[in-house]
Formats: C-alpha cells, sequence, structure tokens
C-alpha cells in the first residue's frame, strides 16, 4: 500500500505531503490532472489513489481502478458526492479525512459575510484607486440579527459559536441534531422564514441537493444573505440569480458553485468563462465568489496530510481504517462493525 498515484495535485498540496512524508515511507506520484474515466489509466501499478473533492470517481472508474489492482480510494477531503460508495462496496476501500480544521472552514464563512455586509472589497477597490468616498458602502450590523445555520456537525457549530460572539441570534437545523449542544433547533420552513442571514453547512446528498430553489427562496425574509462554504448543488444556481435579480436575496457569499469542477482551482484570467450563470454572479455587485478557499489554512493542509497517509497507514497495517466509508452507513443509519473490522 505504498505507491500512490496523486490526482488533482496543486503546490500547496505537493508541498504538504511531501513534509508529511519526509521519511519516505509513501511512494507518491503527483498529477495535476484530475481522475476520470480518461485519466484512470495513470492509476496503473498503484495501490492506492488520492482524490480530492473534484475528481470524478463513478461507475466506470471504480470498476477500472478495481481492474488495475487499486485496493483503496483516500479522500483528502470530508465530502465525498463524487465518489459513488454504492458500486464501491465489494471491490474498493473508500477512506476519508473527516475533520481537517473546522475553524478555517467556519471562519472563511464569517470572513465572507463580513465582507459583503461591510462592503470590504468594495472599499478595497476604491482606496486602492486613491478614491476616499463612502457613498454606497452602507452595511448593517450583525449584533441582533437572527442566522440560521443549516448543518450542525463541527464547522455549523464552530460557525454558530462565532455567530453568537458577534451577538447574533442563533437557530439550527439538521436532521440528527447536536446532542448535548446549546443550539436552538427550528425546522426547515423557520430557517427560511426568519433567518437574516443563512450559513450552509451540510453535506451534499440526494436529499439536500437543491435544497435552496425557487419555492424555499420565496418564503425567505427579503434581502436575506446566504453564505454557502459547503457544497455548490445545496443552491440551484439558477434559482438563485433569479432570487437576486428580483431583490428577494440580498447577498449571496459563495466558496463553492455546483458546477465548479471544470472553473475552480484554474486560472482562467484573459479567457472567456462559459459558464453565463456564474459568470453573471461574479458580475453582480451583491455576490462574492471565492474558489473553493475556506478550507486553505496551513493548519488544514498539514491536517488534511497527516490524516490522509495516516488513513493509508492504517489499512495498510489493519485492512480497515477508522475513516472508512461505506454506503451502509450512509444508507441504514450505522455499521453494526462501528468501523471495528473492514466493511466487505
Amino acid at each position: 500500500m505504498n505507491k500512490i498515484a496523486f490526482f488533482d495535485a496543486k503546490d500547496y498540496d505537493m508541498a504538504s505531503f511531501k513534509n508529511a512524508n519526509k521519511d519516505e515511507r509513501f511512494e507518491i506520484k503527483f498529477y495535476e490532472t484530475k481522475l476520470s474515466i480518461d485519466t484512470v489509466n495513470l492509476a496503473n501499478g498503484y495501490d492506492c489513489v488520492c482524490i480530492f473533492v473534484n475528481d470524478n470517481v463513478d461507475k466506470e472508474v471504480i470498476d477500472a481502478l478495481s481492474a488495475a489492482g487499486v485496493k483503496l480510494i483516500a479522500l483528502r477531503c470530508a465530502g465525498y458526492n463524487n465518489v459513488d460508495i454504492e458500486h464501491a462496496f465489494g471491490k474498493i476501500h473508500v477512506v476519508r479525512v473527516p475533520a481537517y480544521s473546522p475553524y478555517a472552514v467556519a471562519e472563511h464563512a464569517m470572513a465572507l459575510l463580513l465582507t459583503s455586509i461591510r462592503r470590504i472589497h468594495k472599499a478595497y477597490i476604491r482606496t486602492r484607486d486613491h478614491n476616499f468616498s463612502l457613498s454606497g458602502l452602507t452595511g448593517f450590523d450583525l449584533h441582533g440579527k437572527t442566522v440560521g445555520v443549516v448543518g450542525t456537525g463541527k464547522i455549523g457549530r464552530i460557525f454558530a459559536g462565532i455567530c453568537k460572539g458577534f451577538g447574533m441570534n442563533v437557530l439550527a437545523y439538521d436532521k440528527f441534531p447536536a446532542k448535548d449542544s446549546d443550539l436552538t433547533y427550528v425546522t426547515l420552513d423557520e430557517i427560511w422564514e426568519r433567518s437574516d442571514v443563512i450559513s450552509f453547512h451540510c453535506p451534499l446528498t440526494d436529499e439536500t441537493k437543491h435544497m435552496v430553489n425557487k419555492e424555499s427562496i420565496a418564503k425567505m425574509k427579503k434581502g436575506v444573505v446566504l453564505v454557502n462554504t459547503s457544497r455548490g448543488a445545496l443552491i440551484d444556481s439558477e434559482a438563485l440569480l433569479e432570487g437576486i435579480k428580483d431583490r428577494q436575496i440580498g447577498a449571496a457569499c459563495l466558496d463553492v458553485y455546483e458546477e465548479e469542477s471544470d472553473v475552480f482551482f484554474h486560472d482562467f484570467s484573459g479567457h472567456i468563462i462559459n459558464d453565463d450563470i456564474l459568470a453573471r454572479l461574479i458580475s453582480m455587485p451583491n455576490v462574492i465568489v471565492t474558489s473553493h478557499q475556506a478550507f486553505l489554512t496551513n493548519e488544514a493542509l498539514s491536517n488534511i496530510a497527516d490524516t490522509t497517509l495516516s488513513n493509508i497507514a492504517q489499512f495498510e497495517k489493519e485492512g480497515r481504517c477508522d475513516n472508512e466509508l461505506c454506503y451502509k452507513c450512509e444508507k441504514f443509519g450505522g455499521c453494526p462493525q462501528e468501523h471495528k473490522g473492514k466493511c466487505f
């Protein structure tokens, strides 16, 4: 299990993984290309593939990896909607990094929110041109406002704590409420109807895909601010664009986008973006887009590298991993083995 094909590699990935692999226990081949059916042959001769959020690991890719003798898919992220884990069952094991730095993502969500409502980005551009006018820069206080937090895992709970520090009223929604928390849980409709700000911190599933759509936007407060640092497809982009144009949505802070895979992490300056919806969203004065940057801190990168290599090492040594993904856990609400043995 010491030969790893590493896909969608960036400079910061290579630096953090080389540092975590100082003892050169693992032989890592870094590929800049994403994993897909067109590139899967690059994994021939490797024990493990290491992937990120925009690699496409569908049925065809899984079958090709399995046929090539790859025994493990190691996600260097928490989300896994890009992997068909049900099809992988019985063929190839899948592990992930469930938490790397929840503070990084939660803090980025708040940074986006503050930048948007206090017009920091606009002020920065103005003063660079020696324009010190305050016209059009009026924002609003967060203190006393109501924030709806959708998803209360580690990141959601940390973001809720940050919001409380600003004196905000916090409402929460989660299909599985956090035990022993001091959060006020309400229905999703109440989140839509009562929140001045809504921030998303939940995984992408069939149930959560396009949870923000034409119907849910209509239920929201006029002028609501949406913050998404989770998964792009939680929000129907066309409905979001219409909601902004209708002045129903006051602002959108997006670190993710549902069609980001062909755009994010690449430099398209000087090029025309073919995605008309993304281009129109970016052109809106009340929309801020960062390119899946929320995780990008030194601490998070170090944790991702350490945990990913630890996952691979544990699987190599014990034939199992505490952070293994199994579709039975997802589909049936828990694995009877409690990850004490192989999932298959």
